[in-house]
């Protein structure tokens, strides 16, 4: 049986996860594609809203750039779009966390657990949403793949968290995401517990094909997973699967 590893670091997916904006991102998206002649009733919008479904967690400009491969200057300007976009419609409707995260968030906290908010936004996007959150001394960290290189489902943004809040061994992360992009960044990284949200994005089949250690119905769960005097056996049972 694998060691028990407490938890020190817990990185939260931001939209999807720890805040409700589904509508809001797939709506900036919509705006974004449709400056650049792709709009809603056409084929070509169907599959660059599949495209955006499925590239979930992921940067936004990578997304994109999948939208619009061979031309750069159109996935900038639409990425440029979608960040007006979003950011405006926050700035005027405000944005709202999850039910039952704040409280996880104060509890993990007062734990000794540090807490990393993790994003596929630009730094500015994800400034804005911290700042409309009223999150700036809530949290511990927060990154966009601008701070780490590279955004999921890479590991980067993980690896920076441990590096910057002086993680001792991987294993003592946990992270919590509704895509199955989060979970691949989350079991590439090597955290204990790669947790998906059933209230976002993807399906439980794809966060189960992205690496789920863990399904929770909502982020109002994860604290209680985090800290359970279980979790030996919970990190035994992962990391057998």
């Amino acid at each position: 049986m694998s060691e028990a590893v407490p938890i020190k670091l817990a990185c939260l997916d931001l939209a999807g996860a720890a805040i409700g904006d589904i509508a809001t991102v797939e709506r900036a998206f919509s705006e974004a594609i449709a400056t650049q002649g792709i709009v809603p009733g056409t084929g070509a919008y169907a599959r660059a809203m599949v495209h955006v479904h499925r590239s979930r967690g992921c940067p936004k400009i990578d997304v994109f750039r999948g939208i619009f491969p061979d031309n750069e200057a159109q996935a900038q300007a639409a990425n440029l779009t979608f960040e007006r976009s979003y950011e405006g419609t926050i700035e005027r409707t405000g944005l709202v966390p999850m039910p039952g995260v704040t409280e996880v968030i104060d509890k993990l906290r007062g734990s000794g657990v540090q807490v990393a908010i993790i994003t596929g936004f630009s730094r500015s996007t994800l400034g804005r949403a911290l700042s409309v959150l009223g999150w700036d001394d809530k949290i511990d960290l927060a990154i966009s793949p601008e701070d780490a290189g590279r955004g999921r489902p890479w590991p980067d943004m993980i690896l920076h968290a441990v590096l910057r809040l002086g993680i001792e061994d991987v294993r003592q992360v946990a992270v919590a995401g509704d895509s199955e992009n989060d979970m691949l960044a989350g079991r590439r990284a090597g955290a204990s517990v790669v947790a998906g949200v059933m209230t976002g994005a993807h399906s439980r089949e794809r966060l189960l094909k992205g690496g789920a250690t863990h399904i929770l119905d909502s982020m109002s769960d994860f604290s209680a997973l985090v800290l359970s005097e279980d979790l030996g056996a919970h990190q035994a049972t992962a990391s057998a699967r």
